[in-house]
C-alpha cells in the first residue's frame, strides 16, 4: 500500500477506526481553533457586542457552505468506495470530476454571501447594535467560501482514501497564521470585527494550498494523465447524486439553526451571546463525534465498495462503544468546568451564567448527539442518499416546531433555547437508527464499474 493511503477493508475495526479518528480529531479541534482565536480576541479585545456579532452569523455562515460541504462529503464517498472497489483509474477520474463541480459552486456562493448579507441578517432580526459588524464578518467570511471549499475538497478526497493525518499538519499550521493574523488585524490594524474575519479566511485559504500542493506531491492518486482532466458525465452525476441529498440535508439543518438563532434574538442580547458561546464551546464537543463519524464514512465506503457489508455492521458496534465513552466524559467536563470555558470568550457574568446553565441542559443528551453522527455516516457511507433527505426534514421539525411551542411555555423562559436542541438531536437520533435497522443502506452502493 503506498504511502498517504490507508485501505480500511482489513484489520481490526477497532484499531482503524481508532488511527483514523484520532489525527482528524486534533484536526478539528484546530479548525475550531480558527473561531474560539477570533472570539477569544474580540470578545477581550473588542467586547461583548463584536462577540455577539459574530456568534449571530454562524448559522447563516454555515448555510452558505453546507452546499460545498456536501458536494465535498459525497465527493468523498465515490471516491473511497471506488478506491475500496480496487479501481484506480475511477478513483483519479472521479477526484477531478467532482472538483470541476465544487469549485463552481464555491464561487457563486462567495458572490452569494456578499450581496445577501444584510438582508439575511434583517430578517433574522438581528439587533441593532450588532448588525454593521454582523454584515462585515458575513460578507468577508462567505466571500471566502472559494477558500472553506478547496481545503474541504482536497480532505475529503484524503480521508476517502485513508489519509487523516496530512490535513492535521496544515490545518496546525494554519491555525498558528490564524493567531497572528488576528493579532495583527484586529490589535495591529485595528480591523475590528472584520480582521477577524480575514485572518479565517486567509489561514483557510493557507491549509487548502497547501494540502493541494503536498497531495500533488506525495499522493499517487493526485498523479494525473491528461485522460484523467476530461469531465466525465456519469461520474459527475454520481457526485451531485451523493452530495446534493447532503447538502440539502446541511442546508436544512443550517435553515433550523438560523430559525433556533433568532429565537435566542427574540430573548434580547445577553441570550444571543450565551446562544451563540455555548455554541461556540459545544462545537468542541461535537468534534471527537465528527471525527468518528469521519472515519465511519471512510470505513463504510471502501467496505461497501469492498462488498464487506458485515465488516460495516462491525465497524459501527465498535463505534457506538466509543460514543458511550466520550459522551460520559463530555457530560462531567460541561457540568465540572462550563463557566470556567464560557469565561475563556467572555467578561459579562450574566453571560457566563446563563451559557454555563443552558450547557448543563445539552449535556445530558450527548448521547442521541454522538449516534446522530455515526449512523448518519454508515448511511451516507453507503450512499444512502434518501436518508441524508429524512435526516434534514427531521432536524428542521424538531427545532422549528420545538421551539415554536417550548418557547409559548412561560415557565421555560430562554431555556426553551437550550430544550429544543437537546430535544431535536435525541428525535433525529431516533430517526437515524430506524434508518439503519431497516438495512435499506445494504443496497445503496453508489458506484459503478464502468465509467
Amino acid at each position: 500500500m503506498a504511502a498517504f493511503v490507508k485501505d480500511m477493508t482489513r484489520g481490526s475495526e477497532m484499531k482503524l477506526l481508532l488511527s483514523f479518528t484520532l489525527p482528524m480529531l486534533v484536526g478539528n479541534i484546530f479548525q475550531q481553533l480558527y473561531n474560539w482565536v477570533d472570539s477569544i480576541i474580540v470578545g477581550n479585545y473588542l467586547g461583548a457586542d463584536p462577540l455577539s456579532s459574530i456568534g449571530v452569523t454562524g448559522s447563516v455562515t454555515f448555510l452558505f457552505f453546507s452546499l460545498v460541504f456536501g458536494l465535498s462529503m459525497g465527493a468523498g464517498i465515490l471516491v473511497s468506495q471506488y478506491f475500496g472497489a480496487g479501481e484506480t483509474e475511477l478513483v483519479k477520474k472521479s477526484i477531478l470530476s467532482c472538483t470541476y463541480i465544487i469549485m463552481l459552486t464555491s464561487v457563486l456562493f462567495s458572490v452569494l454571501g456578499i450581496f445577501t448579507a444584510r438582508p439575511i441578517l434583517t430578517l433574522m432580526g438581528t439587533d441593532p447594535d450588532l448588525m454593521e459588524d454582523a454584515v462585515s464578518y458575513m460578507q468577508i467570511y462567505t466571500g471566502g467560501t472559494v477558500a472553506v471549499a478547496g481545503y474541504n475538497m482536497i480532505s475529503a478526497y484524503m480521508r476517502a482514501l485513508g489519509d487523516s493525518k496530512t490535513p492535521l499538519y496544515f490545518l496546525i499550521a494554519a491555525s498558528v497564521i490564524n493567531v497572528g493574523l488576528d493579532f495583527l488585524f484586529i490589535l495591529g490594524f485595528s480591523w475590528g470585527v472584520a480582521g477577524a474575519a480575514w485572518a479565517t479566511v486567509i489561514s483557510q485559504a493557507f491549509s487548502a494550498v497547501g494540502c493541494l500542493v503536498f497531495c500533488l506531491l506525495k499522493n499517487p492518486y493526485f498523479r494525473f494523465e491528461r485522460s484523467h482532466f476530461a469531465p466525465n458525465r456519469n461520474l459527475m452525476k454520481r457526485c451531485i447524486q451523493i452530495g446534493v441529498p447532503v447538502a440539502a440535508q446541511n442546508v436544512l439543518i443550517a435553515l433550523s439553526c438560523v430559525v433556533l438563532q433568532s429565537v435566542a434574538n427574540s430573548y434580547g442580547k445577553i441570550a444571543a451571546g450565551a446562544y451563540s458561546i455555548s455554541n461556540k464551546v459545544e462545537q468542541v464537543v461535537h468534534q471527537p463525534f465528527n471525527s468518528l463519524g469521519a472515519a465511519v464514512a471512510t470505513f463504510t465506503g471502501q467496505n461497501i465498495g469492498a462488498g464487506q457489508k458485515d465488516r460495516v455492521i462491525s465497524g459501527y458496534r465498535k463505534a457506538i462503544l466509543l460514543v458511550v465513552i466520550y459522551a460520559l466524559l463530555s457530560l462531567a467536563a460541561i457540568w465540572l468546568a462550563g463557566g470556567v470555558i464560557m469565561r475563556i470568550f467572555v467578561n459579562d457574568d450574566a453571560i457566563i451564567q446563563m451559557g454555563a446553565t443552558a450547557m448543563r441542559i445539552t449535556s445530558c443528551m450527548y448521547f442521541p448527539l454522538g449516534m446522530i453522527y455515526i449512523t448518519r455516516n454508515v448511511l451516507n457511507g453507503a450512499g444512502d442518499a434518501v436518508y441524508a433527505m429524512i435526516n434534514g426534514f427531521v432536524e428542521v421539525i424538531g427545532r422549528v416546531g420545538f421551539s415554536l411551542i417550548l418557547s409559548q411555555i412561560e415557565a421555560l423562559d430562554v431555556w426553551a433555547i437550550w430544550l429544543t436542541t437537546g430535544l431535536t438531536w435525541v428525535i433525529t437520533a431516533a430517526a437515524s437508527i430506524i434508518r439503519y435497522r431497516q438495512g435499506k443502506w445494504k443496497k445503496a452502493v453508489t458506484i459503478q464499474h464502468k465509467s
